[in-house]
């Protein structure tokens, strides 16, 4: 399924949507069994009693070929007889669990509260769906992302599904990071010195892959790694192709720029790509002191996909080998 490419190990530090397209670009493009993508799971949570993990989910749907083309979350196809089912029953149906997807929660709940962990029931799935790619979650402890809003803290669900994002945010906090760990394999992955790059995907750096650096320790293996890390802006043309990244940044007072991504990353990053619509910002990155690859960042098509991934992959082999410690 996969094209050879010369690269050997590729990280991924990803989201939901617009981090699984990526995702799905490295797939195609790197040696099959040597992706690994590092999943947010602060947007977990527990709804009619199961465990659902809806960025693990978009990853392992896109991965395995079965996600809903039309909004890239949740299985093609889908039917809704449990959720009509609910509904005549008077339950919550804010939240839409599709009959096949649906599978997928009982199944992830039944195994952990059989003791299995997140990692190990996320890589049988993944097995089982014929992925021929490692999906990580962040952390096997609880880390839930809480939105302080105009209307109060809300909980990350209630925030972006049943209050569609429309509540002005005034602060974001990750319970429990401080108290969890990332995994073994997690470490052990960000570690290897096999690896060619470490790719955060164009997710939205706030909801999504803040979450993961929250985590003790992350940000100094991201420092110490060996591999460039380099993030793909989630802007474009000054805006989010989907989700709330744009209406985020206003509301917590931050310029809506690619520019402000790369520094919200910092002394993390060692490239940049931005997308061609602001290229007027690369200045600004090169003035910081960041290298920057200027590439159509929009990913409508499995070809777009496989197109960034093969020159995001190009550039990272351009900044090569990192050599000694990160300041």
């Amino acid at each position: 399924m996969n094209a050879a490419a010369p690269a050997r190990r590729i990280v991924a530090l990803s989201g939901g949507v617009g981090g699984a397209k990526m995702a799905l670009g490295l797939l195609h493009v790197v040696p099959s069994g040597q992706l690994t993508v590092i999943v947010n799971t602060g947007d977990d949570f527990e709804h009619l009693g199961l465990n659902i993990s809806p960025d693990l989910d978009t990853a392992l749907y896109s991965l395995a070929g079965l996600a809903n083309p039309e909004t890239g979350w949740g299985r093609r196809d889908e039917t809704w007889s449990f959720m009509q089912a609910l509904e005549s029953f008077g339950g919550e149906t804010w939240f839409r669990l599709g009959d096949g997807d649906l599978a997928l929660h009982v199944e992830r709940t039944r195994r952990l509260k059989a003791g299995q962990t997140l990692t190990r029931v996320t890589r049988d799935i993944a097995q089982h769906l014929g992925i021929q790619a490692q999906l990580l979650p962040m952390s096997d402890a609880a880390v839930r992302t809480r939105v302080t809003t105009d209307i109060g803290e809300l909980d990350f669900q209630d925030y972006f599904v049943r209050h569609q994002c429309q509540p002005r945010v005034a602060a974001l906090r990750f319970a429990g990071a401080e108290a969890a760990a990332p995994t073994a394999e997690v470490c052990a992955t960000l570690t290897a010195p096999d690896v060619d790059a470490i790719i955060i995907c164009p997710s939205n750096p706030y909801l999504s892959i803040d979450p993961i650096l929250a985590l003790p320790g992350v940000r100094e293996l991201l420092r110490q790694a060996a591999a460039p890390v380099i993030a793909i802006s989630p802007l474009i043309g000054g805006a989010a192709v989907k989700g709330p990244t744009a209406k985020i940044m206003r509301e917590l007072g931050i310029s809506v720029s690619p520019l402000a991504v790369a520094q919200h990353y910092g002394e993390l990053l060692d490239g940049f790509v931005l997308d061609v619509r602001d290229a007027d910002v690369e200045a600004g990155l090169a003035a910081i002191g960041l290298p920057t690859l200027v590439a159509d960042t929009l990913m409508k098509t499995l070809d777009d996909r496989q197109r960034l991934a093969r020159e995001t992959l190009d550039y990272a082999r351009t900044l090569g080998k990192r050599r000694g410690k990160r300041a």
